[in-house]
This record gives C-alpha cells, structure tokens and sequence, in this order.
C-alpha cells in the first residue's frame, strides 16, 4: 500500500464522532497519522494524494489543501521556516476586512478552515501597498476562534469558522514575504486547481457509490442508466484532464503569471462537470439517496457547497477579461 492509500484509508475510517459523520479533530488526526503533511511530493504524487484525501473524505481534502498551500507559501517567501504540525490559510474577509493599524491588527477573517484543528496558520492582513501574510501558532489565537459558529448544510467538519485578530499585536506574528507577494501569480489564484482536485475526488466517490448500487439494484444495463453512469464517469475524465494539464504548468519551476488561467478555467470547468454528474446521479439514484444514512448524502451536501466556494463568477469574469486583452493569452485558449 502507497503512503497516499494508507493516508486515504485512515481518513476514510477516521471515527463518526461528529454531527454529520467524522468531525474535525477526528479527520486532522487521521491526516497527521497518514504522514503525508510533511513528505516531499512530486505534481503527480500531489495531484493524486490531493484527489485521494478528497475522496475519502471532502472535509478532510480541505484541510489538507489549505494545509498544501500555507506550506507552499512558506516555500516561496519564507523558505528558510519548516514549521511542523498541521497548516492552514485564512484569506477571506468578512464586513470588517483585517488589516494592519499601526502595530495593531484590526478585523475579522470568516470562512477560516481548520479552526479547531489547526497548529499553524497564515492570515492576510491588508496594507496600503498590499496584503501583508503573518504566520500565527495556535495559543496566539486563543479565545479569537469561534469555529462553532460555522452552520452550513455541507463541509461541517471543516469547521470554517470566525477568528477575531482585533487588537492582536503584529509584532507577534512571522512576516512571510513582504506586502502584496500573497497576489504574485501564478502561485495564487493559479493555486485553485488544487482544491478542485479534492472536488475530483469526491465526484470519483460519487460515480463508485453509483456504479455499486446500480449493479446490486440489477440497473446497470438498462440503457438510461447506462447513459447516466457513462456522463458521471466522462464528468471525472474531463475535469482530470483539464486539472493535470493546470498543475503541469502551474507547478513547474519556470512558471510564468499568464500559466494562471489554466488552473482558473480547470477550476470552473470542475464546477462544471460537478454539477452534471450529481444531476446524473440523482437521476440514477433517485430519492433513496438523499436519506441522511446513504452513503452518497454527505458527500452531495459537501460537494455542491464547496464548488461554490470562492466567487467563481468573479474568477470567470476576470479570466476571460486577461485572456481577451493579452494577444498571447487569445492565441492559446481561443485562437
């Protein structure tokens, strides 16, 4: 067994302590028992680990990606810091957006990932010449975490909640990089294939808990059936394709900021594919699937939240605004 399986295993078999299967503790455990928080991946190992976490469970993909990309940005503005443990990034911003006030912090970030589980994590904070990255430990958040405020349908184990730096000194944070390095492409928004290779994982996830019960059920020769199944497992094709290609070239040394639009484009084409293929399962499935006890139920109410998430009209919008103003851009994706 890789290490990539055996980490998947044990988060697939991580405890159902929580509401709504494996809580968060439970699945950051498992993740720090499958060791590979800190082992040296190749693209292709990333990729598939990314993928396999996904699968076993979307939560936990999360966290491990959030945990992929604050150790990325340590490896290209702070490449001396190994911090060990398991990481995480805070990016998004509510009605009062953190930022630098002096030596002081001001503002909330929402939507904080792991904040029950994590040891490290990196928050934005905006300056007038850019976001400014600082580096916390987990006691220098105490009392500032509110993670069970986080009452959404999906991805509860993730437990997204709010952490208040109001008033938090600057000077206790490790600067990573300086202001605005947190923007430099294609290291951000070309980032974004990598959350949606979880989301690939979990529609793999999908398509198997189909393929199964079409067969026990005696269904899986019946010509609609067949359609449905063959559009969930070309869903899955497609947005591998798309997202291998992405990471090939967002991830290699000579990476370049235009590489950017293929992770973007990926991303939304994940979405995409995502959406189609849970209609198709629905309609192969039909309503026994949406009990709370099928295994399919979950990973539904997790997916269909988490390709939504991070503003993906804007991310469209401002791809397809680069692309048609750079010749370059043109000449590759419309010709």
């Amino acid at each position: 067994m890789t290490d990539i399986a055996r980490a998947a295993r044990l988060v697939a078999q991580a405890p159902c302590d929580g509401p709504d299967g494996p809580s968060g503790p439970a699945l950051a455990h498992a993740l720090r028992q499958g060791g590979l928080l800190d082992a040296p991946l190749s693209v292709g190992q990333l990729f598939e680990a990314l993928a396999a976490i996904g699968r076993a469970n979307l939560s936990a993909g999360r966290i491990f990606e959030g945990h992929v990309n604050a150790a990325k940005l340590l490896d290209l503005y702070a490449p001396g810091d190994r911090r060990g443990g398991l990481l995480g990034i805070w990016g998004a911003d509510g009605p009062d957006p953190v930022r630098i006030d002096g030596p002081l912090l001001r503002g909330q970030k929402l939507f904080a990932s792991g904040a029950d589980v994590l040891d490290h994590v990196i928050v934005s904070a905006g300056t007038g010449d850019g976001p400014q990255l600082l580096l916390f430990s987990r006691p220098q958040l105490e009392g500032r975490l509110f993670p069970d405020e986080w009452r959404v349908s999906g991805m509860k184990a993730t437990a997204s909640g709010r952490c208040d730096l109001e008033g938090l000194a600057v000077a206790e944070a490790l600067r990573i990089g300086g202001p605005g390095d947190y923007l430099i492409e294609p290291h951000f928004q070309g980032g974004v294939w990598r959350y949606a290779a979880v989301q690939l994982g979990a529609m793999r996830a999908l398509t198997a808990i189909t393929a199964d019960q079409l067969q026990r059920r005696g269904q899986d020769a019946a010509p609609l059936q067949a359609m449905r199944l063959r559009r969930m497992v070309t869903a899955c094709e497609t947005a591998r394709l798309w997202l291998w290609q992405a990471a090939d070239r967002v991830e290699r040394p000579d990476a370049v900021p235009e590489d950017a639009e293929a992770a973007i484009l990926a991303r939304l084409l994940t979405a995409e594919e995502a959406v189609a293929l849970m209609n198709a399962m629905d309609q192969a499935l039909g309503a026994a699937s949406f009990a709370t006890a099928h295994p399919a139920d979950r990973i539904r109410r997790d997916l269909g939240f988490y390709i939504r998430q991070a503003n993906p009209d804007g991310l469209a919008l401002g791809a397809m605004a680069r692309i048609l103003q750079s010749p370059a851009l043109r000449d590759r994706w419309i010709g």
